[in-house]
């Protein structure tokens, strides 16, 4: 029997190591069971992994999967629509959009689950199941999403040196894809805010009040010190300690190189054309940033997936185009710099949408929330590239083979 020892809660259910706790967690984000651990490891595919950092590209709204990475031209027009002639990758016998020829191009470094399932079609509730891989539940306090726990186990306790954050939201954190549920608020991710496309960008929390230079800064921190120097000669030392440890990431934040690491003026204008002069690729290119600074678990989230209306018009003029320029680049940009080897990226949502397109006004070729099975795709940190786990069924409406849950 496992046990997970809840911080702020009373009950615990039977002895699981902080590493074991991890696993778990990183298996629910990348659609693994209890049943699928067991079965790798006695594969002998269990060994220390290779990753340093995590990029998640969460899909707010809830990606469809026959219009991005398991096309199904077969099914016919009701199906798969517009979007019925899917390319070949670079990865023999796996195809995908045909809005995605980049994405193709990177086809040896990515794998697809076309089996995942978070068995629920409504938004908060598939979140949290996908994000924490348990039963949903409206209680106040939840279970962890997979960032807070890579927070936990890779994090200050871990031997994190880094100032910036362990748990990293670009830029906004969406229901539970940020929190840490009994873990604390101390573990929860730290949102940037902002758009990084925006000239003089900056995330919150990092620029110094109105008014206040460096220079004053400077000032006020060396009146700071000698005012706690006296103070400990009164006080218990160790309360001191541990404020000085807050201070000295604050300082961090405000005056040293994790503000730097938010300055995408730094970066050539050629490879920020290349991610796209969007929200989205703007974010990647800042992800990138964040993983060379050793930053454990970045989400980047891209919203507008939830396409009712109009879908294969949304996804033609700005979702596709975006993602596939943002997606193909980051991957990109991590191998030249030898970095992929030690990242995993992962990208999925909460759900799928209906594989059958609803024509009927007010709908007008949309697609609405679908459990049953979704399209996730992981690369790097060791995960073998250019291969296909799982399939749905001919219309694309349930998992036909190799399932994978939350």
């Amino acid at each position: 029997m496992l046990e997970i020892k809840a911080r702020n809660l009373g009950s615990r259910c039977a002895g699981m190591s902080r590493r074991d706790f991890v696993r778990a967690g990183a298996m629910g984000t990348l659609g693994l069971n209890l049943a699928d651990w067991f079965k790798l490891k006695a594969h002998g595919a269990t060994t220390e992994g290779k990753a340093k950092s995590v990029i998640q590209i969460w899909l707010h709204g809830g990606p469809t999967h026959l219009d991005t990475f398991d096309p199904k031209p077969e099914a016919g027009e009701d199906y798969c629509g517009e979007l019925k002639n899917p390319i070949e990758t670079k990865a023999p016998g796996m195809r995908i959009c045909e809005l995605l020829p980049l994405m193709a191009k990177q086809g040896d470094k990515f794998s697809i689950l076309r089996g995942f399932s978070s068995q629920h079609g409504g938004h908060e509730a598939g979140t949290y199941i996908v994000q924490t891989g348990t039963p949903y539940s409206s209680q106040a306090i939840g279970y962890p999403s997979i960032g807070a726990v890579v927070a936990l186990k890779k994090g200050y306790e871990g031997g994190y040196q880094g100032v910036l954050p362990p748990f990293i939201t670009l830029t906004g954190n969406v229901w539970w894809v940020g929190e840490a549920g009994f873990l604390g608020d101390g573990y929860k991710a730290y949102a940037a805010g902002g758009d990084p496309n925006q000239k003089g960008f900056m995330a919150q929390g990092m620029k110094l009040a109105n008014g206040i230079t460096q220079q004053r800064s400077q000032g006020r921190r060396s009146l700071l010190k000698d005012l706690d120097s006296l103070a400990r000669q009164m006080e218990k030392q160790e309360v001191f300690e541990a404020m000085d440890s807050y201070q000295e990431k604050a300082y961090g934040l405000l005056m040293g190189d994790a503000k730097k690491a938010f300055d995408l003026s730094q970066e050539k204008d050629e490879l920020r054309d290349r991610y796209g002069r969007n929200h989205f690729g703007q974010s990647c290119l800042l992800a990138r940033r964040l993983v060379e600074r050793g930053v454990p678990f970045i989400t980047v989230n891209f919203g507008g997936w939830d396409t009712h209306r109009d879908n294969f018009g949304v996804m033609k003029k700005s979702l596709l185009p975006v993602l596939d320029k943002g997606f193909a680049t980051l991957l990109e940009d991590l191998a030249a710099r030898g970095l992929l080897d030690s990242t995993i990226v992962t990208w999925f949502g909460e759900f799928g949408r209906t594989p059958k397109i609803a024509p009927e006004a007010p709908w007008d070729g949309g697609r609405h929330h679908w459990g049953p099975v979704m399209s996730a795709v992981v690369a790097g940190g060791g995960f073998k590239g250019g291969t296909v786990v799982g399939e749905s069924d001919a219309k694309g409406e349930q998992p036909k083979n190799r399932p994978v849950y939350p």
